[in-house]
């Protein structure tokens, strides 16, 4: 799950305890989000970053539920074409769990030959929100020198 810094980092989360992941536009990426299930856990990559990479964990806590924001007019996420009846958007509150140790740079991804198929590296493959295998995850969990319990 990708997030700016600037706008909700990790320690934002970390702050809060638990929060909702909500404003994702990409239909994509609404579907891997409505695929997730509580206890899923999710690398917290901070984009636009200097260095992106991969900053801490969290765990998904709530299944996906219509995302409040694309109703809500004032918000930047609103969707004229979206109904309460018939929401296109979702959203799922994660719940803290990490900050990383070793904080896993993009190019720290990109140099380790047991995640050249990690999706993130792949060209075009920016999405806010994308599956994971096990194997990498546990992967950046070792990179990163995580204490969360490898799955």
């Amino acid at each position: 799950m990708k997030s700016e810094p600037d706008v909700y980092s990790i320690e934002d989360l970390r702050k809060a305890g638990s929060d909702h992941w909500e404003g994702i536009r990409n239909y994509q990426a609404r579907n891997f989000l409505r695929e997730m299930a509580v206890g899923d856990m999710a690398l917290f990559y901070h984009s636009n970053a200097k260095p992106p990479g991969v900053a801490g964990v969290a765990r998904i806590c709530r299944l996906a539920y219509p995302d409040h924001t694309q109703f809500d007019t004032k918000s930047k996420y609103f969707d004229a074409k979206s109904s309460p009846d018939d929401p296109r958007w979702s959203m799922v509150d994660v719940e803290f769990v990490e900050v990383l140790p070793n904080y896993v740079s993009l190019q720290d991804l990109r140099d380790d030959a047991e995640l050249e198929d990690l999706q993130v590296l792949r060209k075009g493959q920016r999405l806010s929100i994308q599956p994971v295998s096990r194997a990498h995850f546990n992967r950046v969990l070792k990179l990163g020198k995580s204490k969360t319990p490898v799955r």
